[in-house]
């Protein structure tokens, strides 16, 4: 009986596909076994452009000196230096595709690689956010992540696997606004193949607010417009207080929404998919029952990363939350705007608006001519500390 189910499944989703069209940019085990006429290629330090059958040929690099008795084709441009101040293209694309995955492993203070993603001949970007925090590391610290579209993995591996469809030209680049030089290991991988008419582009958006003002709403993103879905929300959040600080609702505002938003949420860990503060309860050694924050991390929520104080000069609580809205996006035809509040409790059992450092990540998918992104916070105002 589960083999039938299996197969009608896999038959139904492969029948939605033949409807659609399939080119090859999904990757999903639903028509995983479809032939395509897409052309798989990869970018990396062994190969700048991708080109066919040109892997591997390089003769200089970051590993010359250890492959100084073997040559060409054994490891000689594994990875690139990003000089300080300056900005390195990852990857460039002058064809119609779509990004399958990507992943790399930056040196330095992932808050100071700044990662853009620039669709056809847009001449500013679609993707603009520090690396730690595209990737969910926005406190420059490890944490695993094992999601659908993000996973970080030991040894800071990040993986990003959100499909990222192009029409005539993609450009990836990193900036590198620190005093000292970084290195970078990275693989884009790819195909060459036709785009649907019904494509969006995928966007990414970086804000931070630190402290957030007295009884102000936190701004995930505004000014969105355009036709689309909103697909995911990463919050480094950083605790000013005592107490609990996840009682603010989100709003989703959607077309012209007022005063008062089509979505609303009924918390914070509610929203991140959790309950009552993300606590379990156990008894420790002594046998006493201690109550703390869970970790945990699934395919389309986590609270991955919880940062606990020392008692020495690390003394605030951070914490690193994601929603990836992938089997539920949020559509939009349209306009959008996103918010969250910051809320503990009082004494007497009200409500404490929070004046916490809150730094977010958006991901959406839209029609292109997105409206200009806010400004980048400065070094100074993009650092942890």
């Amino acid at each position: 009986m589960k083999t039938y189910w299996l197969a009608c499944c896999l038959l139904l989703t492969a029948s939605a596909g033949a409807q659609q069209g399939f080119n090859g940019i999904d990757n999903n085990l639903g028509n995983l076994f479809r032939l395509s006429n897409a052309k798989s290629r990869s970018i990396s330090p062994e190969n700048f452009n991708g080109a066919k059958g040109k892997g591997g040929m390089a003769t200089s690099g970051t590993g010359s000196g250890a492959a100084r008795d073997l040559g060409q084709g054994w490891k000689i441009s594994p990875s690139v230096v990003i000089k300080a101040k300056s900005t390195f293209t990852i990857a460039e694309i002058d064809s119609a595709g779509s990004i399958q995955h990507i992943w790399m492993t930056p040196t330095g203070n992932w808050r100071y690689s700044i990662l853009r993603f620039y669709w056809d001949d847009e001449p500013t970007p679609s993707v603009e956010v520090p690396v730690g925090d595209f990737f969910g590391m926005g406190w420059g610290q490890y944490a695993q992540l094992n999601s659908m579209p993000v996973t970080v993995n030991p040894g800071s591996a990040f993986n990003c696997y959100w499909p990222m469809p192009f029409r005539k030209k993609c450009r990836i680049t990193m900036e590198n606004i620190d005093e000292k030089d970084m290195v970078l290991y990275y693989q884009v991988d790819y195909v060459l193949t036709d785009v649907p008419a019904d494509a969006a582009y995928f966007h990414a958006q970086f804000r931070r607010v630190n402290p957030l003002p007295y009884k102000t709403d936190y701004v995930l993103v505004d000014g969105i417009k355009g036709r689309g879905q909103y697909v995911g929300t990463y919050i480094a959040w950083g605790v000013n207080s005592n107490g609990w600080w996840g009682e603010g609702e989100i709003k989703f505002f959607m077309d012209d929404d007022g005063a008062y938003p089509t979505i609303c949420g009924t918390g914070t860990e509610d929203y991140f998919c959790g309950s009552y503060d993300f606590d379990t309860r156990k008894k420790n050694a002594a046998g006493v029952t201690e109550t703390n924050y869970t970790e945990f991390s699934t395919a389309y929520t986590g609270l991955h990363q919880v940062i606990r104080g020392d008692g020495h000069y690390s003394v605030q609580q951070r914490f690193g939350l994601y929603r990836w809205h992938i089997t539920d996006p949020i559509r939009f035809e349209k306009n959008l705007k996103v918010t969250i509040q910051a809320l503990g409790w009082r004494d007497g059992g009200r409500y404490l608006p929070l004046q916490d450092d809150i730094a977010s990540t958006v991901f959406w998918y839209q029609t292109d001519g997105h409206a200009a992104f806010p400004k980048l916070p400065s070094k100074d105002e993009l650092e942890v500390n």
